[in-house]
């Protein structure tokens, strides 16, 4: 089975690698020393807090799963490959609303640095696949479930 590459930018590798190592030194001690506690307790069949622990330390060990493959299955964005002409990875690029005559500003990440709270969106995202790959001044087309919002790239950054 191949697993689907990661694309990173140097900041978003350093997140992935600094919560897989405060969830292996950190998380895991922290919930081993609660199922610890919980097992003093006596009787499993009506412990609540041994079921928390035990819920926590399963999503916990999967997390840690998830960050590693998603670490081996990494590419990390070179810098060196800044383009001005056309939107990639990293690009921040401003849009223009053509519709609301809003502008908004994006920068292109890969989906496990997706963040549009902050205004980094993934590539795969609807907003990301209609702009990757096009040019300054082009208007492009996004689908969405109120209908079809055009943007104009304005600057690619």
């Amino acid at each position: 089975m191949l697993s689907k590459e990661v694309v990173l930018t140097q900041d978003g590798l350093k997140k992935l690698e600094e919560e897989l190592a405060f969830l292996k030194s950190v998380k895991r001690r922290e919930v081993a020393s609660r199922i610890k506690t919980a097992i003093s307790f006596g009787d499993l069949s009506d412990n609540s807090e041994y079921e928390d622990a035990k819920n926590e330390q399963a999503f916990i060990e999967g997390r840690i799963i998830t960050l590693e493959k998603m670490l081996r299955n990494a590419r990390l964005i070179d810098s060196d490959e800044d383009n001005k002409e056309v939107v990639g990875f990293g690009s921040r690029v401003l849009l223009k609303d053509l519709e609301g005559d809003e502008e908004l500003e994006f920068t292109i990440v890969g989906s496990a640095e997706s963040d549009p709270i902050n205004n980094k969106i993934s590539n795969e995202s609807p907003v990301g696949q209609a702009i990757f790959g096009s040019p300054v001044e082009s208007v492009v087309e996004v689908k969405t479930p109120a209908g079809i919002i055009k943007y104009k790239i304005l600057e690619i950054k």
